[in-house]
């Protein structure tokens, strides 16, 4: 293909993941390996130039551009040897014109932004587009941080986490050897301190609420010797079902699956209540704390779909509160960085429930900050993708 014939394509490529965007469509990654299965012809280099033009114009793009051309135009604008690729060639882009429609980039709108929790100030929104690196999860029950560190020596140890280890984002790790035995997953640190924040012991009895593909319950199974009751819930059952593969490869024995149906969560689970002696809800979110992994979720931000979030989130948070039992812990965990879904969730979950209490200091030193009842990490304070926590004690 021609430089020309891969901006065409890029452009394409981002009408697709756009509409998918606005109408709740497949991601961006599928979208994208759709289109390569369709253009066979394109060779590894085609394929690579492409990506990168796609991905260049998802992070620099603040909301759903009117068309990918608009996209990759707001790029040429500030590229002469992009906009040069505009000449009108066979296969490529038409000719560029002064009055065609540009994409707005930045972060995100205005409005989003004003969304922030206020701990995200201007230096720490010019860290959540940096392209993140790679974390990687030892599990304890079949290896260890100092195997990983052998095994991949150009890592760092990830600070306040015995078991995280760093490598740079384009790191091939799971073609390795050792992911296929059981000795590492791929978690960002923010997840392993979620996992590592709910205090887990063995002999414990836990629920995971919101357990999806199972990778803060595996990383529980690792912290308790795999000497913990661990139930793992979820009502999407295409996640769930790559628990059961997953910690049989972790060596994780004593995880239960239980598919829950919408609607239908508490009457499911009416057995368990006041019966756990921890709980985690990873509950569902604006993701907005993963934009260096996804920037394409910017794209999907609306007021509608936020209400819907909070609206389930704080109908899970009590869900689970009313499993914990008396003295016990929930932890409520978001990859947010908005107000909303964050410390204000807490914040209506304290005033509705007397006597549960907000724990304070459950984090690694210098990990987080102090975000009303819980803490915020971020990616300009803390390097990992941007979580929400709070630890919540039920009464005795």
């Amino acid at each position: 293909m021609t430089p020309a014939a891969r901006v065409q394509t890029a452009i394409e490529i981002l009408d697709a993941i756009a509409a998918a965007a606005r109408d709740g469509g497949a991601p961006a990654d599928a979208i994208f390996a759709e289109a390569m299965r369709a253009r066979r012809y394109a060779g590894s280099k085609d394929r690579r130039a492409i990506r990168n033009h796609v991905y260049d114009a998802i992070r620099s793009i603040r909301s759903a551009p009117v068309s990918g051309r608009a996209a990759m135009l707001a790029l040429a604008d500030a590229d002469a040897e992009l906009a040069a690729l505009f000449d009108g060639a066979s296969y490529g882009p038409a000719a560029i014109t002064a009055d065609e429609p540009r994409a707005e980039t930045g972060l995100a709108t205005t409005a989003l932004m004003k969304l922030f929790d206020p701990l995200v100030g201007k230096a720490e929104r010019a860290a959540m587009l940096v392209r993140a690196p790679l974390d990687l999860r030892a599990n304890a029950l079949r290896s260890s941080r100092d195997e990983l560190a052998s095994i991949f020596p150009d890592g760092e140890a990830i600070a306040g986490l015995a078991d995280g280890w760093r490598l740079p984002g384009e790191t091939a790790a799971v073609q390795h050897t050792a992911y296929a035995e059981g000795q590492f997953e791929v978690q960002d640190a923010a997840s392993q301190f979620a996992a590592a924040a709910l205090a887990a012991e063995a002999g414990q009895t836990i629920v995971d609420l919101c357990a999806g593909a199972g990778g803060k319950t595996l990383a529980i199974a690792s912290a308790t010797g795999d000497a913990a009751a661990i139930l793992a819930c979820d009502t999407n059952r295409a996640r769930l079902q790559q628990l059961p593969p997953r910690a049989n490869r972790a060596g994780a024995t004593r995880i239960e699956t239980l598919l829950l149906n919408p609607g239908q969560e508490r009457a499911m689970l009416a057995d368990r209540m006041g019966k756990a002696d921890r709980v985690i809800v990873d509950a569902p979110c604006s993701g907005s704390g993963t934009w260096r992994r996804s920037p394409e979720l910017r794209w999907r931000s609306t007021p509608a779909r936020l209400d819907r979030h909070v609206a389930e989130q704080a109908k899970l948070i009590d869900l689970g509160s009313d499993l914990v039992a008396p003295g016990g812990k929930l932890l409520y965990a978001v990859c947010s960085i908005i107000e909303r879904e964050g410390r204000a969730q807490v914040d209506d979950f304290l005033k509705r429930h007397s006597g549960w209490t907000a724990d304070g200091d459950f984090l690694p030193a210098g990990v987080g900050r102090a975000a009303g009842g819980g803490y915020l990490l971020t990616p300009g304070h803390d390097g990992c993708d941007g979580f929400f926590l709070a630890r919540l004690t039920a009464p005795c």
